[in-house]
C-alpha cells in the first residue's frame, strides 16, 4: 500500500489537492469585487449543473430553472429569518433545498409524460406562475421590495459580515471572504456528486433515455421514474444554487427570478456543452461574469456607456447578452459540443504531438532466444 501510495499523490489526487489549494487562495489577494464575481459564478454553476443533467443528459427541455432557484433562495430567507419559523441557517437552508425538489416532484408527473417543446411551454407555466406569487405573498416574499437575507451560521461561526471581526493572516474577512469559502464548498459537493451520478448506472440510463427512449425501454430503463427523478435531481440543484445566491445578494427580490434568468442558463449549458459537468461550469462563469466585468470596466470599451448615463448608448448587460448570443450562435455551427469539447479536442491534439520515445534499433537489441518449436497436438 505504501508502494502506491506516491502514485496516488503525482497523479490526479495531487491535482485536485493543488487546485483546492488554488481555490482557496483568492480571498487573501482579491478585492471584494473580484470575490463577488466568482461568488456568483460558483452559484451559476451549481445551477447550471443541475440543468445540464435534466437538458444535456436526460434530454428534457426547461425553460422553469429560475422558479426552483427562488424557490431555494425564499425558502431559505423565510426559514432562517423573522417573520419566518426561525431556524438554524443550516437546517433552513437543508430544507430549501428539499423545498424545491418538493416543488420539482409535483411538477415530475408532467415531465415524465411530455417531452420536447411541450416540456418547456409548460416549464414557462412555472415561472410566471412563481413571480406573481413572489409579488403577491406579502407575508413570506416581502412583496415587490423583497427580503433580506440572513446570514448563514455554522456552529457559532458567521459566513458573512458579522462579529467578531476575523483575521487571518493579515487578511480582514469580510462577508466575501468568508461567503468564499462556503460556496466553494457548495460547489464541490455538486461537483462530485454530479460526476458520480453521471458515471454511474443512473447517467448511463439517463444518456440512453437522451438517445431513444424505445431502446432505453428494451433495456429495462423504467423511463417515466427516470425522467420524473432527474427533473427533481435539477430542481434540488437549482434550490441550492438559489440558496448560495441569496446570500451573496443578501436581498432577494422577485423581479431577478424572471424568465431572463431561465433563459440565461439555458446559455450556459450550451456554451459550455450539453450533458457535460465541466462544460456548464465554463459556461456559468462566462455568462456570470461577462456582464459584471463590462459593467466595471464600461468606461473603457467602445460603444458601451457606463450604467445610468441616459445617453442612449448599449448599456453593459445589453453588450454582454449580445456577446454571449453571438458565442451561442458560433458555439451551435462550428463547436457543438459548446467549450468543453474545444477544450477536450485542443488537449487530445497537443497529446499527438507530443514527441514519443525513438525506437530501439534492431540491429543493436540482443538476440532473443528463438521460440521453441511445439508439434501439433493430435485431435481425435
Amino acid at each position: 500500500m505504501s508502494d502506491r501510495l506516491p502514485g496516488a499523490l503525482t497523479g490526479r489526487g495531487a491535482r485536485i489537492v493543488v487546485l483546492a489549494v488554488v481555490l482557496c487562495l483568492p480571498p487573501f489577494y482579491l478585492d471584494a469585487f473580484w470575490l463577488r464575481v466568482g461568488l456568483f459564478s460558483m452559484a451559476a454553476a451549481i445551477g447550471a449543473v443541475g440543468l445540464a443533467l435534466l437538458t444535456g443528459t436526460a434530454g428534457q427541455l426547461s425553460l422553469g430553472h429560475a422558479f426552483f432557484l427562488a424557490t431555494g433562495a425564499y425558502g431559505y430567507t423565510w426559514l432562517a429569518g423573522e417573520p419566518g419559523p426561525g431556524l438554524p441557517p443550516a437546517l433552513a437552508a437543508l430544507l430549501a433545498v428539499l423545498l424545491a425538489g418538493a416543488a420539482g416532484g409535483l411538477f415530475s408527473p408532467v415531465a415524465a409524460r411530455v417531452k420536447g417543446i411541450y416540456l418547456g411551454i409548460a416549464t414557462l407555466a412555472l415561472v410566471f406562475l412563481g413571480h406573481h406569487v413572489l409579488l403577491t405573498a406579502d407575508s413570506v416574499t416581502g412583496g415587490f421590495n423583497g427580503r433580506s437575507v440572513p446570514p448563514f451560521t455554522l456552529g457559532g461561526f458567521t459566513f458573512g459580515a458579522g462579529d467578531p471581526e476575523l483575521t487571518l493572516l493579515g487578511v480582514p474577512f469580510g462577508a466575501e471572504e468568508r461567503l468564499w469559502f462556503l460556496g466553494l464548498a457548495l460547489f464541490a459537493f455538486t461537483w462530485f456528486t454530479a460526476r458520480g451520478l453521471l458515471r454511474g448506472r443512473p447517467g448511463r440510463a439517463l444518456a440512453a433515455l437522451r438517445d431513444s427512449e424505445t431502446a432505453a425501454a428494451v433495456m429495462g430503463v423504467d423511463v417515466a421514474r427516470h425522467r420524473s427523478a432527474a427533473f427533481v435531481v435539477s430542481s434540488m440543484y437549482a434550490g441550492l444554487a438559489g440558496v448560495l445566491l441569496a446570500l451573496s445578494f443578501r436581498r432577494v427580490v422577485p423581479d431577478y427570478f424572471s424568465l431572463v434568468l431561465s433563459v440565461d442558463y439555458l446559455a450556459m449549458i450550451v456554451i459550455g456543452g450539453l450533458g457535460s459537468v465541466a462544460g456548464a461550469t465554463a459556461g456559468a462563469v462566462f455568462v456570470t461574469a461577462l456582464p459584471l466585468l463590462m459593467t466595471r470596466y464600461a468606461d473603457q470599451l467602445p460603444l458601451v456607456a457606463a450604467p445610468g448615463s441616459g445617453d442612449g448608448s448599449i448599456g453593459p448587460t445589453e453588450a454582454a447578452r449580445y456577446l454571449y448570443g453571438a458565442a451561442i450562435v458560433l458555439v451551435l455551427l462550428y463547436a457543438p459540443d459548446g467549450l468543453h469539447g474545444l477544450a477536450r479536442r485542443a488537449r487530445d491534439r497537443v497529446r499527438r504531438r507530443r514527441p514519443r520515445a525513438p525506437a530501439t534499433d534492431p540491429a543493436l537489441s540482443p538476440p532473443q532466444p528463438a521460440a521453441t518449436a511445439r508439434s501439433k497436438e493430435h485431435t481425435p
